[in-house]
């Protein structure tokens, strides 16, 4: 069978052997990794534009809202997921073509060298916008990636015209990097005091021994919650290799293969209840999720975009 994989290659790597192994070599995986920064764009676009002959069985996407895209296009195969019973309904596409897990929480760094009180550390990603912190916070160009689904979220629950005011906002009071990866360096390095990026990011850092601190954002009861953005998986509806699919697409939505990304150095966040490790990222009290419906969030992506290329074209 043949995976399109937007996860990095190298987490990927030894799961697709894990697998193969798992079904006595029967099964082989061709993989296909693109290394740009915007992989999972260029990843979709060639599911597109294969649509009509496909070559890709499965799509395993470190993100989900160009999964969603693929979806509104109906290219996905809908099936019965087979997930642990309490999986978040937010997590499984209304017409079973997508499964999330194995998540990326989007978090604010802090430099504990320049905020040095606890108290004094921002709590809300709404802080982005305030004067207080102006150029002394950070955030991605919201055009690709986890900074974009993040945005898209938003203007699904605030409305279109408070987020575009919002990222205005943001656009003139934060310094814009290019990447999460950016934001999480540029908070280690005493370049500003605080960033939002993803957990993957931000435990880079700390695994690093660098000066920061991770909060989670937005837990007041009169607040949204912490955004968390899964890996999805989805068999493309005409999939040249459907048995092949099929056992793959339930070997990685297990609690085992959650629990070894969870593990590993990018601490994914387990969906399962069956998981049985905690993520080193998490924090010692419970964290309350954004409630979010990621199908409404992508509806006008295309139009979305623009507008937020307008905002903040280089």
């Amino acid at each position: 069978m043949v995976l399109y994989c937007a996860l990095d290659e190298v987490f990927a790597r030894p799961i697709i052997a894990a697998f193969e192994r798992s079904t006595d070599n029967e099964i082989g995986v061709v993989g296909k990794f693109d290394v740009e920064s915007t992989k999972t764009v260029g990843l979709v676009n060639q599911i597109i534009a294969e649509q009509q002959t496909p070559v890709c069985d499965v799509f395993w996407n470190n993100e989900i809202m160009h999964t969603v895209r693929l979806q509104k296009l109906g290219l996905l195969k809908p099936r019965t997921w087979k997930v642990a019973s309490g999986w978040p309904s937010d997590m499984i596409s209304s017409d079973g073509t997508w499964c999330g897990f194995a998540a990326r929480a989007r978090v604010l760094l802090v430099n504990a060298e320049k905020l040095t009180d606890k108290s004094q550390y921002p709590t809300s990603v709404r802080e982005l916008a305030d004067p207080k912190w102006s150029q002394n916070c950070a955030m991605a160009r919201p055009l690709f990636g986890t900074t974009a689904t993040h945005f898209a979220v938003l203007r699904e629950k605030n409305g279109h015209d408070e987020t575009i005011e919002f990222l205005s906002q943001i656009r003139d009071n934060a310094v814009v990097l290019s990447g999460n990866k950016q934001v999480a360096e540029a908070v280690a390095s005493g370049q500003v005091a605080w960033g939002l990026t993803d957990t993957d990011d931000a435990i880079v850092e700390k695994d690093r021994l660098r000066k920061v601190e991770i909060v989670f954002p937005d837990q007041q009861a009169d607040e949204p919650g912490t955004l968390r953005i899964p890996n999805t998986l989805a068999i493309l509806k005409d999939a040249p290799h459907p048995v092949a699919s099929e056992t793959f697409a339930d070997y990685i939505v297990s609690a085992s293969i959650e629990d070894r990304l969870a593990m590993g150095d990018s601490s994914q966040l387990p969906i399962s209840r069956d998981s049985e490790f905690t993520p080193r990222v998490m924090p010692k009290n419970p964290v309350r999720w954004m409630e979010v419906d990621f199908e409404a969030a992508a509806e006008d992506w295309d139009e979305w975009a623009k507008e937020l290329l307008a905002i903040f074209s280089e």
